[in-house]
């Protein structure tokens, strides 16, 4: 009897089975070991009270409408959505947990939505046309910045033809009287940060010893020129970052070499411009300086920081320079100052260039250090009158793909199964970029065998299927995390140069095109700021009165 009910359950067993989804081949049985799973979570009622303690949240959220005083536009370059998650498990793991589980500070925002990051003329984006599109507001070409698509990329005429050019919101706050400041890990001169300030058909054109000739003499100036010596880019209270030599002449000492064939020192005029402004100002090279600046008892009206002749480090790399997060505490002490409000950009450059190079790990890091930054901004910041958007310009070609166990090392190989061929692969891969999937002998490197692999060297490249001396980019689309005044404009799907106009309306900026600031309910009254009044709003808040006194009149 008691072998013919051991047989019938087996039996039950082999009839329930679900047989809906195949298993995948070549993945284990048992993917992961119960070890790994927190006791907590194998019970329902834990994700059933996770579900009900976020709906609380959702359900407690309000539209915050009222003018931002501030805003802050932070970029993580190149910062996919994979990117995000691979990041945030990354620094679970750092902290000794699994890492699935972990939250970056932007994912914790309200509210969230996806970009589209297209040029006008490819499909995939660069860093160029993508600046153009969430700083000035117009889609445009690839390698453009700051011009509308009716240019032709490197033409000095189609530059300098003043119709074509397409302002900043960074242009817009200073025509309405806040203070403005940029921040990037990268050259200050490189495309993204570029979009604050410049105008040019070639997003090269970082000194006049990139610019042709032919065009210098027609009067097209570069990008580090226009920075400080044009508007709007003379008025910043604060720029930070890379790329001293985009100043500098080439006949500077050997240990400072500058770029410039003109033999101009734009420092020195940097320098002349804020004395002929009779403003206090400080230049700073590393950050023992700048903290010197922090934590002075006055701070200079205008602060300018190069921290490295070219792009500033990695930070795992790092000597004597501010973190991106330090850049960020002293920029926003720095413009809170301003009775009128600011705006302030905030690139986390290197993660791009990480990719670029297949460097996952320090791609990683410079994610996990962006968030730091978007933190410290959440710290100073107040979000009844400071607007935070965090978003990507663009995406890569990094991928998070295997069938890992829960907890497995993000940075490590798939712990459950091999390719068909028998050799490991590792969770993270590139469709496109440096390192050869494939050996001199035909058959899929072993990553297990390189010792650059094993010793998780940040320099080493991980596999991707097309080999390249560039990874590329991405063109899916990328998130935008928002907090703050008007935040919940920031939903759905939505075009990239959708964003600064979403943040100029928060702003109240004022002009037509951005959808001039008119009567909105602010707490105990109305207010308004550069308002338009319309005689139908007006006789609609005169009937609403008329109303509220006769629906009294009838109660009492």
């Amino acid at each position: 009897m008691f072998r013919a009910g051991v047989l019938f359950l087996f039996a039950c067993a082999y009839c329930y089975e679900d047989t809906s989804t195949p298993k995948p081949k070549h993945v284990l049985d048992t993917i992961m070991s119960p070890a790994y799973i927190p006791t907590e979570e194998k019970h329902s009622s834990y994700w059933k009270n996770s579900a009900k303690e976020h709906l609380k949240l959702k359900l407690a959220e309000h539209h915050n409408k009222n003018k931002a005083k501030n805003a802050i536009l932070f970029i993580g370059d190149g910062m996919s959505l994979a990117t995000v998650m691979a990041a945030r498990t990354y620094a679970g793991q750092l902290e000794r947990g699994l890492g699935e589980e972990n939250v970056l500070e932007f994912e914790k925002f309200p509210i969230s939505g996806l970009a589209r990051t297209y040029c006008l003329d490819a499909q995939v984006p660069d860093s160029a046309c993508t600046a153009t599109s969430y700083l000035s507001g117009v889609k445009t070409k690839y390698g453009v910045i700051g011009l509308d698509g009716n240019v032709t990329r490197g033409s000095c005429t189609s530059q300098l033809h003043k119709a074509n050019w397409a302002p900043s919101i960074g242009q817009w706050a200073l025509d309405r009287g806040f203070d403005v400041g940029l921040v990037t890990t990268t050259r200050v001169t490189h495309a993204s940060p570029a979009g604050m300030y410049a105008h040019t058909s070639e997003r090269n054109w970082e000194s006049d010893a990139d610019v042709p000739e032919e065009c210098l003499s027609m009067g097209c100036h570069d990008i580090a020129y226009q920075l400080i010596a044009n508007d709007p880019g003379r008025q910043f209270k604060v720029i930070m970052g890379g790329g001293r030599r985009e100043f500098l002449p080439n006949t500077t000492t050997p240990d400072n070499i500058g770029k410039r064939l003109d033999n101009t020192d734009l420092l020195d005029l940097w320098h002349e411009d804020k004395v002929g402004k009779k403003a206090t100002h400080q230049y700073v090279t590393d950050r023992n300086e700048l903290m010197k600046v922090f934590n002075s008892d006055e701070l200079p009206e205008y602060l300018l920081g190069l921290f490295n002749n070219d792009h500033m480090a990695y930070h795992l790399k790092a000597e004597n320079e501010p973190t991106l997060e330090e850049m960020v505490e002293v920029a926003i002490k720095m413009l809170s100052r301003s009775s009128n409000g600011y705006f302030l950009f905030v690139e986390g450059g290197r993660i791009d260039h990480a990719h670029h190079d297949s460097y996952a790990y320090l791609a990683l890091d410079e994610t996990v250090e962006y968030s730091k930054a978007v933190k410290k901004a959440q710290l100073l910041t107040n979000q009844e009158d400071t607007l935070i958007v965090v978003t990507a310009d663009h995406a890569h070609t990094m991928t998070v793909a295997g069938y890992p166990s829960r907890g497995n090392d993000i940075l490590g190989i798939v712990d459950t199964t091999t390719g068909m061929d028998g050799i490991p692969y590792t969770t993270i891969s590139y469709a496109n970029g440096k390192a050869l999937s494939i050996s001199p002998e035909g058959k899929r490197v072993d990553v297990t065998l390189n010792q650059q692999f094993t010793s998780r060297a940040h320099d080493y490249s991980y596999p991707s299927l097309v080999p390249l001396d560039s990874e590329t980019h991405g063109g899916e689309d990328v998130a935008v995390y928002s907090s703050g005044p008007w935040s919940h404009l920031f939903t759905s799907s939505f075009e990239q140069s959708a964003i600064p106009h979403f943040m100029a309306y928060a702003m109240c900026l004022g002009d037509d095109h951005h959808f001039n600031c008119r009567v909105r309910n602010h707490h105990n009254g109305f207010w308004s700021s550069n308002a338009v009044y319309h005689r139908p709003q007006i006789f609609s808040i005169v009937l609403m009165s008329i109303s509220a006194v006769i629906v009294s009149i009838r109660l009492f």
